[in-house]
């Protein structure tokens, strides 16, 4: 087993599922990001995100190895420039991962099934002297008072909100603090709170 400090990984890395992030989350600290599988073709909310965090930095792509994770990463690179994506890859191995009963359909592992170590030297490159993409400590409560959530009109709010920071509209609360804390810094969130409201006195 392998017994190392976790790497601060500067960029934001997107994988797959929740399984693959849960394996990351034992090699590396830093900002972890599911496509949902192939529900990343049809969440406008997070194709956004993504879009919106690449405009900051640039993002790490590790897919697992079989014609999914490349159907995946083809979208991926359809949806951000190519030059904000750094691309990892994983070996095609063979094998079946522990919480399965079956292989995949084309019996290789995917980022879940990887050794740690694997991915601890996979990452390595992008460890040193970098720090990690920190979320902003904005929280419920400022969506509270900002009239984000809890007003009759709250949901017209972030959808308007959500505009002026190039999100779609219809966010769930919870989505939309998500994608805020990572794009926005606290001085961001507030300014654009601001613009909502100057927005509102013109009309």
């Amino acid at each position: 087993m392998m017994n190392k400090q976790a790497l601060s990984v500067a960029y934001p890395v997107i994988v797959e599922g929740k399984y693959d992030k849960l394996r990351l989350e034992s090699v590396i600290e830093g900002t972890i990001l599911t496509t949902d599988g192939f529900g990343i073709f049809k969440k406008a909310e997070k194709q956004a995100l993504f879009r919106a965090l690449a405009k900051k930095t640039p993002l790490i792509v590790l897919t697992d190895s079989d014609g999914a994770g490349k159907v995946i990463r083809g979208h991926l690179s359809s949806l951000i420039p190519p030059e904000r994506l750094i691309q990892l890859y994983v070996p095609r191995l063979k094998g079946v991962e522990k919480r399965k009963a079956t292989p995949s359909a084309e019996g290789v592992l995917g980022v879940e099934g990887m050794e740690r170590e694997l991915l601890y030297q996979l990452f390595l490159p992008f460890s040193a002297g970098k720090t990690p993409v920190e979320r902003a400590a904005i929280t419920k409560t400022d969506f509270y008072l900002d009239g984000l959530t809890g007003q009759a009109q709250s949901r017209s709010r972030r959808d308007a909100f959500a505009e002026l920071l190039g999100l779609p509209a219809g966010m769930t609360p919870s989505a939309l603090l998500a994608a805020v804390q990572i794009i926005c810094s606290k001085e961001e969130y507030h300014a654009t709170v601001e613009r909502l409201a100057v927005g509102k006195e013109t009309k």
